[in-house]
């Protein structure tokens, strides 16, 4: 330390200095100067035993070679914690393994000083001093309220970065890391490109999305479905018992073929490819960022068990263990609650069959179109309430592991928190692309919830239209409704905590004393905060990639919200929020494990969805096997005409039980469906076995198609630049060259 100047407790409601008790040595010139602040209520003072635990706590972080500062308020008492220098000489002496050389040595150690030193009090002050004495033990108890690390008077990303005029310069990553550790700043570079590779993708779903305008009016099934005025749908559901003619559907055939055209499979293929080629450039871009950090050779385990060491030097290694009774209890309980999840999609099966007998009192033509809609928003709303409920499960599933450090803890916790936030998301899209309408009968004889109500159908223009809505409503609710309460929430909070503070304390002039509190008023941060971030994110590139055949337009979508999102957390990080307590990363860890499960499976579920969702299988078989082409070979219209007459069976209306009371029946004898069955005995005909033949077949070429083109672009771009490979071998050689020479010396001394 330097000068040798008493470090003193400064007590008063008016800031006066008055010298209590000696606690250490630092010298002071400002708040920066101070790694960590303790909080405490100035209640714990006057109960003898809160301030004889609060005073041991204390005292112990002394013995461990920390200085403190405390200054009261009216109604708080903060504590300032600063590290020894002989600490920080300590994490460098066990952390010399991942000595980068002289060459960027001086550089890292300089630009790390400040997030190590927070990193190392955050980690001691929240490490087991003994049994129920944790700093989670005392805070719980009343005997501190929170510790945070202090923003930074002169901050640079106030100006360069976290401003609403700066979404389209790019990040100063550098800066970001410097501030807020290499952790945050990884998560903002890979969001940077994530945005960034997006432009390619959106710009290609927005061209085949408006590609289906060029045949908007001219498509061929549109057409047919248009002029067909003699021809009865029979009716959907309970809800509808009007026999409605197919030409009614003319505007909906229309739009469908906006998104379900050949279009399609061209760019879930090109989005296949799209994905295999954003995280390996991903890969090359995170080995450069990391070689300039100096990280390349960095180990979590070893930082971990320094800090372990730096806490107590008699700390004894917790080794990893593994239980089979432990695994299995998880996995059952993991099943549980996944079958839980996919029991929240039946519940919104009901809610759309029961929604659909209501509205049929009082709309008629517009009842399919409401009860989509509607179910999509119930389902938002669930998926609102199930992310409560499953990140406490996982919490808890974790607590039952007895996990070895910290990291491990995460990395269990993400996989887990992931599995169910993917079946709480996408379990009802699910349900529509390959339930909806296959178990419904036919009509007549129609499979009815609890013998009473008769199951849904899909649209009278295909699932498609109702994927397309449900992936519309969903993705555009979490994109803007949620970046609005993600935003518009701290910021509310934050000038709340403000105004109840001014109209309760009054003025001090202590500037140590007012900077210390205006980081107290900013909104609380906690280990989910980042966490949190990456979820969100993780589940928008499932939405931008897993159903991306049935919604175009999402790459759009996402690259719209993620522009606003980087600007949105860079706000709440440095102006709304405290400080984040810095953590070293040398990659994302496991977040790219999922995105690359992601990756395959958008390759298997756009493949079923354009083989079974979407009636491109069956346009091509019909084109190339009982078209009028084939028939006839100087045929020289449209090889689709006569379709739409191919794809819908006969109902005779007179099979109908209550026939009689249904609209408009005494001029209808048969109406039409979309199925492929007999119209004697309604069994399923040839054409539907074959169909589903090359539906299979389909499904079996494409993903092989797919993930060859994955495996092959994996394979042609290396995870890692040659040129950083060539840096860290020019480094080693280095090291081994300085090694022998100072050998030679020796050896000739």
């Amino acid at each position: 330390m330097q000068g040798g100047q008493r470090l003193q407790i400064l007590v008063g409601s008016e800031g006066d200095r008055l010298p209590l008790v000696e606690m250490g040595t630092c010298k002071l010139e400002d708040s920066d100067q101070w790694d960590c602040i303790l909080v405490a209520d100035i209640k714990t003072q006057k109960n003898q035993k809160q301030y004889q635990r609060q005073q041991r706590f204390l005292e112990k972080l002394r013995s461990k070679g920390f200085h403190f500062k405390m200054i009261k308020d009216q109604k708080k008492v903060f504590f300032g914690i600063r590290a020894d220098s002989r600490i920080i000489d300590l994490y460098w002496t066990l952390m010399k393994s991942e000595d980068p050389g002289p060459r960027v040595k001086l550089n890292q150690m300089n630009s790390d000083l400040a997030t190590t030193r927070i990193r190392i009090v955050s980690f001691v002050v929240n490490s087991k001093m003994k049994p129920g004495d944790t700093f989670e033990d005392l805070v719980k108890d009343g005997v501190f309220e929170t510790m945070f690390p202090l923003h930074k008077r002169e901050n640079n990303l106030k100006g360069n970065w976290a401003q609403w005029r700066n979404i389209f310069r790019p990040q100063p990553i550098d800066d970001i890391r410097n501030y807020f550790g290499e952790k945050v700043a990884l998560y903002f570079a890979w969001l940077g490109w994530y945005t960034y590779m997006l432009t390619p993708a959106a710009v290609v779903g927005l061209i085949i999305f408006l590609s289906g305008f060029a045949l908007f009016n001219s498509s061929q099934i549109s057409k047919e479905i248009c002029k067909a005025n003699d021809t009865f749908l029979c009716p959907l559901g309970d809800h509808n018992r009007r026999y409605q003619r197919l030409s009614e559907m003319c505007a909906f055939s229309k739009l469908t073929h906006l998104f379900d055209n050949d279009g399609t499979v061209v760019f879930a293929i090109f989005m296949a490819l799209w994905a295999t080629v954003f995280l390996e450039i991903w890969k090359r871009k995170r080995a450069r960022v990391v070689l300039h950090w100096a990280l390349y050779g960095w180990d979590e385990e070893e930082e971990e068990m320094a800090l372990e060491l730096i806490n107590c030097p008699d700390y004894k290694l917790k080794k990893h263990h593994h239980s089979y009774l432990g695994s299995t209890i998880i996995l059952i309980l993991s099943l549980f609650m996944i079958c839980f999840m996919i029991g929240m999609a039946h519940v919104l099966v009901v809610y759309r069959v029961m929604a659909a007998a209501l509205f049929s009192s009082f709309l008629e033509q517009q009842v399919t179109t409401v009860v989509v809609v509607t179910g999509a928003v119930v389902h938002y709303v669930i998926i609102v309430i199930m992310t409560k409920v499953n990140k406490y499960v996982a919490l808890k599933l974790c607590n039952f592991e007895d996990l070895r450090t910290f990291s491990d803890r995460e990395r269990k916790f993400t996989v887990k928190f992931f599995t169910l936030q993917f079946f709480a998301h996408f379990s009802s899209l699910i349900y529509i692309a390959f339930i909806l309408g296959r178990i419904n009968g036919h009509p007549g004889k129609s499979t009815r919830l609890a013998g009473l109500w008769k199951l849904e159908e899909c649209h009278l223009s295909g699932c498609m239209m109702d994927l397309f809505i449900q992936m519309a409503i969903i993705m555009g609710l979490k994109q803007t409704l949620s970046n609005c309460m993600e935003y518009l929430c701290p910021l509310l909070a934050h000038k709340c905590r403000l105004m109840c503070a001014k109209v309760h304390d009054q003025e001090f002039r202590d500037p140590e004393l007012e900077e210390w509190r205006r980081n107290y008023h900013m909104n609380p941060v906690n280990t989910f905060s980042l966490f949190d971030e990456f979820m969100e994110m993780m589940i928008q590139y499932g939405f931008t990639t897993i159903f991306v055949a049935a919604f175009p337009l999402a790459p759009l979508l996402a690259l719209i919200s993620n522009a606003v999102e980087i600007r949105l957390d860079a706000i709440k990080m440095v102006r709304l929020q405290r400080r984040l307590v810095p953590r070293k990363a040398k990659d994302i860890g496991t977040w790219l494990q999922i995105l690359e499960t992601i990756g395959v499976l958008a390759v298997i579920t756009n493949g079923m969805v354009i083989a079974f969702t979407s009636e491109f299988i069956p346009r091509i078989v019909y084109k190339y096997y009982y078209s009028p082409c084939r028939k006839y070979q100087n045929f020289t219209d449209d090889c689709l005409q006569g379709y739409v007459n191919h794809s819908l069976s006969v109902f005779y209306t007179k099979n109908f039980k209550d026939h009689g009371r249904m609209e408009g029946q005494e001029n209808v004898t048969e109406c039409r469906y979309r199925a492929y069955r007999d119209e004697n005995d309604y069994s399923f005909t040839k054409a539907f076995w074959f169909i589903l033949a090359i539906r299979l077949a389909f499904v079996i070429i494409f993903e092989h198609f797919a993930l060859c083109i994955k495996l092959i672009a994996a394979w042609f771009v290396p995870d890692v630049p040659q040129s950083v490979k060539n840096n860290v071998l020019e480094e080693k050689y280095q090291a081994l060259r300085e090694k022998l020479c100072f050998n030679s010396r020796s050896t000739d001394v």
